[in-house]
């Protein structure tokens, strides 16, 4: 089955307008859905809705309400919703261009690609992306889309381009709230040349198809037991790794040498010995025996 568009409209800059078609670029991760059940009966347990002092209600007397004091609601209708909502627009006006490392990461929420919606399209497209390229700029625009507008910036990405839903600002925790704490101060150069020389030693491209979410996994296998057990007993396993960084690191300096594998700036002694370089055991010297008495007594 074809993907379905997010969104179909138009970028618009200035006064050239260029057809697209919009996708989502992300899927949900693998995850394991739990239902309640009632374990003397094996049925699932099922809920009503329920006022107090009314019992169950019909879902045709359910309105929304905001509330404003305590247990003291405003309420609103599906109608009166619906009015407020901000009507879906076919185009997407890029408003404003800005570097593309000026947006902080905290801002992305979530990726989309766009593509050209036809042949005539692609030539404008074609423009649009390499412009973004060559200057490194990112485009911001706001998108009207099932009643919402959203914040979005639109980037090249290979041979296409990237729509990314941004935050608004209210969505976004300050970070010097949480880092004001922390003091400005220096760390200690050769501290500083063991962490740089570990991160290049674990360098390498990414690949995140090597990474999994060993929780799901876990829970598959264990699902996959129960059912070939045909029975409720408890499968306890323990899929934990055991912990080869050991306690609390205390000396800093020697955590860091440790895991960078330096043996160059260790001393002899503090190297471990293996069984082809430890140094075979001084054989002890024959015991002194006591001074010979004077058995000659002088004539």
């Amino acid at each position: 089955m074809a993907a379905r568009a997010y969104w179909q409209g138009q970028i618009r800059l200035a006064l050239v307008s260029i057809p697209i078609e919009v996708y989502p670029a992300t899927r949900s991760g693998p995850s394991i859905a739990f239902h309640q059940i009632h374990e003397p009966s094996g049925q699932r347990i099922r809920y009503e809705k329920v006022a107090p002092g009314v019992g169950p209600v019909d879902r045709d007397e359910i309105i929304k309400g905001f509330e404003i004091t305590k247990d003291n609601y405003v309420l609103l209708d599906e109608d009166e919703i619906e009015a407020v909502k901000i009507e879906s627009r076919k185009t997407l006006d890029l408003v404003q261009f800005v570097d593309a490392d000026e947006i902080d990461v905290l801002y992305y929420e979530k990726p989309y690609f766009v593509v050209p919606a036809d042949d005539l399209a692609e030539e404008a497209y074609v423009v649009l992306r390499e412009a973004l390229r060559q200057s490194r700029k990112v485009g911001l625009g706001q998108l009207a889309v099932r009643g919402r507008e959203q914040l979005v910036s639109i980037k090249p990405c290979g041979r296409g381009l990237v729509m990314e839903v941004l935050r608004y600002a209210d969505e976004v925790h300050k970070a010097q709230s949480y880092f004001r704490d922390i003091e400005e101060t220096k760390p200690d150069a050769d501290l500083l040349d063991l962490a740089t020389t570990l991160i290049e030693k674990k360098t390498a491209p990414f690949k995140p198809a090597e990474f999994h979410d060993r929780y799901v996994d876990a829970l598959h296998r264990l699902i996959d037991k129960k059912a070939k057990s045909k029975s409720n007993k408890r499968i306890l396993e323990d899929t934990s790794e055991p912990d080869k960084r050991g306690g609390n690191i205390i000396d800093l300096m020697a955590a860091l040498k440790k895991s960078v594998g330096d043996t160059g700036g260790a001393k002899a002694a503090d190297k471990p010995q293996t069984a082809a370089t430890k140094k075979p055991a001084a054989k002890k010297a024959p015991a002194k025996k006591p001074a010979a008495k004077a058995a000659r007594k002088s004539a």
